[in-house]
């Protein structure tokens, strides 16, 4: 980051905010909550002027001038010749407007910032996505992301005003080029968001026969599930899927009477076991009071609640297979 002191400030200061650099809050319970991407276009103000190195040169700025004034906090140099004045702390739509000047014409934004504009922006990436047509130059410049599009994009979205490949298209870009683990949070998060349909997902798909990732990406289309509420329950699910546990579900509701009462992170309903994320809020006394009575309201109705954590998902999730094993092999 040296030489780029205000960009420096813009990442300290937004991530405190929002716990990411592309909207998830992260800090809610310690999980990537889907919920909390689908907010986050909303919280996008986009108040920075954009002015080009041309432009400050017309206004009789040199680029020694310009570049006094970034160090000095005057402008903030957004990109190698695109400035942002009038702001202190600009967010991710004043960046996108910085990289759209200096990006070709056809140029529109994709990959993890065309989802966090979506609202299904749960993996995050510092720079600014940018597509570009097959063939175009591809632009060079710090805090830009630019790929070329062999597969045509069709006609963009504007959320926010902002040229954007569309929803299934940009699930897909992501699929192909994400490990599974976090692709399948990010396909499971389109659906979430109605961002697109699981039909659009294999539509689209199928118009990248033959490049990398297409295989595997239409293989997770048949996985993902609309259900999923955050990234470490599609990642919890994957486990169990990968180990041919496939009779967990998520988001299983438990009626008391007629009404469902509790809903299960993740549940075999014919066995009636079921395993649950923890994340950070589990630690707060009322919280642990209400999941005490919670879990003992659920064994007493015949169910098998286990519960993992960051350190079972992340680091042993052998164990998670082992512990659910047992718990299906007693039933």
């Amino acid at each position: 980051m040296r030489g780029y002191p205000q960009i420096l400030i813009w990442v300290s200061c937004y991530v405190a905010a929002t716990g990411s650099l592309t909207g998830v809050n992260t800090s809610d319970a310690g999980l990537s909550l889907f919920r909390n991407a689908q907010a986050f276009p909303r919280m996008l103000q986009g108040q920075a002027t954009v002015l080009t190195a041309e432009q400050l040169r017309d206004a009789g700025v040199s680029p020694t001038a310009a570049s006094w004034r970034a160090r000095h906090g005057a402008l903030i140099r957004a990109h190698h010749g695109a400035y942002l004045l009038g702001v202190t702390q600009p967010d991710l739509l004043d960046r996108i407007h910085a990289a759209l000047v200096v990006s070709p014409p056809d140029a529109v934004i994709g990959f993890h910032t065309a989802a966090a504009l979506l609202g299904f922006g749960v993996i995050e990436h510092a720079d600014v996505h940018i597509v570009v047509p097959s063939g175009c130059v591809l632009p060079q410049r710090f805090g830009i992301r630019a790929h070329q599009s062999v597969v045509p994009i069709p006609e963009p979205v504007t959320p926010l005003g902002i040229p954007c490949s569309p929803a299934a298209r940009t699930a897909i870009d992501l699929a192909r080029v994400l490990r599974r683990w976090l692709a399948v949070p990010v396909l499971d998060a389109a659906l979430a968001a109605g961002a697109c349909s699981a039909d659009e997902l294999a539509t689209e798909v199928a118009r990248h026969d033959g490049l990398p990732g297409v295989r595997r990406a239409r293989r997770l289309i048949g996985l993902a599930d609309d259900r999923s509420q955050c990234v470490q329950e599609s990642q919890l699910r994957l486990v169990l899927h990968d180990a041919g546990l496939v009779g967990f579900e998520p988001q299983v509701p438990v009626p008391d009477d007629r009404y469902p009462r509790y809903v299960l992170d993740l549940a075999d309903r014919k066995y009636r076991v079921a395993a649950e994320y923890d994340g950070a809020s589990h630690l707060d006394r009322a919280r642990h009071r209400a999941d005490r009575e919670r879990h003992n309201w659920l064994d007493g109705r015949g169910w098998r609640m286990r519960y993992f954590t960051d350190d079972d998902l992340y680091r042993r999730p052998d164990r998670i297979v082992r512990t659910l094993r047992v718990a299906l092999d007693g039933r």
